[in-house]
């Protein structure tokens, strides 16, 4: 990427930010609808899946050059972030049906 000043960076930085934010918000719809299907918060917490997940995105980000420091970092975070989220969905959803 060429920039001829912070601004067109920052610009830039702003544009795919307001990507991430929409694909952030279906992966919460996603994780939200995985919440029915699953028995308990040990099935919630799935660390086998968690790891997959993490394994999955640094081979896709060592293929696109980024380093996988970085995208652990954001992943584990973010992954951490929807498990709260899920398993708050999952109590909500076993409490509707008592």
């Amino acid at each position: 990427m060429m920039f001829s000043s912070i601004e067109d960076v920052r610009n830039r930085i702003d544009q795919i930010d307001s990507e991430l934010v929409k694909m952030i918000a279906q992966r919460s719809q996603c994780v939200k609808a995985a919440a029915a299907f699953k028995s308990d918060h040990s099935a919630v917490r799935a660390p086998d899946r968690v790891q997959q997940v993490i394994d999955k995105v640094s081979e896709q980000a060592t293929e696109a050059g980024l380093p996988t420091v970085i995208i652990e970092k954001v992943y584990r975070t973010m992954i951490d972030a929807f498990i709260d989220y899920e398993l708050r969905q999952h109590d909500q959803l076993r409490q509707e049906k008592c």
